[in-house]
């Protein structure tokens, strides 16, 4: 069984910097590409970075220069690096892997950019 497992997240300062992590079990990790979404109550949910298993990034819009997506393949953990945040960027974050034919998601952590 797969399960993604996030931790950090919280309230920052704009301008600020927070760390997201996801540990994941039940897959081969090193083999998988990883997702980071973000949803805003109200709005669909949208993609933030991606991972390639060959460790190939790729950035939304936004975020690009300040977030940076990054994976352990021996802690089998995806991290977010998110820096310069903005009060744009506030959003529940989900981590996220296609494996077995469907999409497992992680439980999702509340980013609050804020003064």
């Amino acid at each position: 069984q797969v399960h993604l497992v996030q931790s950090g997240g919280g309230l920052v300062q704009p301008g600020g910097s927070l760390r997201l992590s996801c540990a994941a079990s039940g897959i081969n990790f090193k083999l998988y590409a990883l997702k980071w979404y973000r949803q805003v109550a109200g709005k669909e949910r949208e993609l933030v970075a991606n991972i390639t298993s060959g460790h190939e990034r790729n950035y939304a819009d936004s975020n690009k220069g300040r977030f940076t997506i990054s994976r352990d393949n021996v802690r089998n953990t995806l991290y977010l690096d998110m820096n310069s945040l903005k009060p744009e960027d506030t959003a529940v974050y989900y981590c996220s892997t296609f494996a077995y034919g469907r999409n497992f998601w992680g439980q999702g952590t509340q980013v609050t950019v804020s003064s």
